[in-house]
């Protein structure tokens, strides 16, 4: 077996001798890859157990070459995930970018006092490829060793070279892939960030156009408008402030707008429940729900106003509303209703794909409204 990283670390600082000429550089895109110490990718795997084959030996691996470490992100045949970084094997592969065959590490002066050839791993036979970015900078290696000397079939060495360039295009492929989504985020963020200034900019104008109207009727009218508008920019505010463009957990999220619309409201609002994953489809119906209701509730004259979100069950989420006021007129049918606070509840609803319904008594009790929809 491999010996491990403590048992190998070296009492002296790296020889100069085995750094590359761009080690700080290189080093830096080792980081900006971000693979050190990630669990095992299947498909690196597969590239070493090949490799193995190809080379009929019992042992593979891609090495990533760290400041004082080598750390293997795939191995087959042996299960140690590090060792200390010293000359002759994979520290020394990444000087060039040419294989690096050694026949016989123990009768090699370049290998002869490496701790994995006269440690108890014994290895005799080793060949790596540099593994190299499109910039030029060796993050490691993909090596096969044996414990028994040998030497190295040319057309070997040759298909080891483009196994190589394909885990070197693997990693370069995930980088890409983190740095767009990175980029697709902050696109996001920008977007939502215009979004917002001009829905308060819209509200703000809903608002002033109130004050000046003659009739009392399109006053209101235009204050319940400049309501919505900027409840629309408070529930984008809320979701983006997490850090995250792809979910966010609900409860978190809801005591996050409920302690806005608290201040906001003036209104004592309670948030509990537990916590549950809900994709950002469901973000912006969730948050307007809440805002609606809980606005409504205020309107009416209730007292304590309660926002639960828990699970119904394990394909579905609850979110209810409970208010102490005035409880529901006599005869209140939500399904019948025309008001407009109902039928944006209802759409509302409808876009989560959820089912919804209120109870209540008109002896001044309060109402519950209730709303189920899927977990995803």
């Amino acid at each position: 077996m491999i010996e491990t990283r403590s048992s190998l670390a070296p009492d002296m600082p790296m020889s100069p001798s085995i750094l590359p000429d761009n080690e700080d550089a290189r080093l830096g895109v080792v980081r900006q890859h971000g693979i050190l110490d990630t669990p095992p990718d299947e498909s690196l795997d597969r590239i070493a157990a090949l490799a193995a084959r190809l080379f009929r030996v019992p042992m593979a691996g891609i090495s990533i070459v760290d400041r004082d470490r080598i750390w293997f992100k795939a191995r087959h045949g042996f299960d140690v995930a590090e060792v200390a970084r010293e000359p002759g094997l994979c520290a020394s592969a990444i000087l060039s970018s040419e294989p690096w065959i050694v026949r016989d590490a123990g009768n090699d002066a370049r290998t002869r006092t490496n701790p994995l050839v006269v440690g108890a791993f014994g290895l005799r036979f080793y060949v790596g490829v540099p593994l190299a970015t499109r910039d030029g900078f060796n993050l490691g290696t993909l090596c096969v060793i044996d414990r028994e000397p040998r030497q190295a079939d040319p057309h070997d060495v040759a298909s080891l070279r483009e196994l190589a360039a394909i885990a070197a295009d693997q990693l370069e492929l995930r980088l890409t892939a983190r740095q767009m989504a990175r980029n697709a985020e902050i696109m996001t963020r920008e977007i939502d960030h215009r979004v917002m200034n001009s829905l308060q900019f819209v509200a703000s104008l809903l608002n002033l156009q109130s004050r000046r109207a003659a009739a009392l009727e399109t006053a209101e009218e235009l204050k319940v408008a400049a309501t919505r508008v900027a409840a629309v920019a408070r529930v984008h505010r809320h979701f983006y402030a997490r850090g995250s463009a792809e979910s966010v957990d609900g409860l978190t999220y809801l005591q996050r707008l409920c302690r806005d619309l608290s201040s906001i409201l003036q209104a004592r609002i309670s948030v509990e429940g537990t916590a549950g994953i809900i994709p950002t489809s469901q973000i912006v119906p969730i948050g307007l729900l809440v805002n609606e209701l809980v606005t409504n509730a205020v309107k009416h004259g209730a007292g304590r106003i309660d926002v639960t979100f828990t699970s119904a069950d394990a394909d579905n989420f609850l979110l209810a509303i409970a208010d102490e006021g005035p409880g529901l007129p006599a005869g209140f049918d939500a399904a019948k209703s025309r008001g407009l606070g109902m039928k944006v509840i209802a759409s509302l609803v409808g876009a989560l794909k959820g089912r919804w319904n209120a109870d209540g008594k008109t002896t001044g009790t309060g109402a519950v409204f209730s709303i189920t929809f899927p977990k995803s």
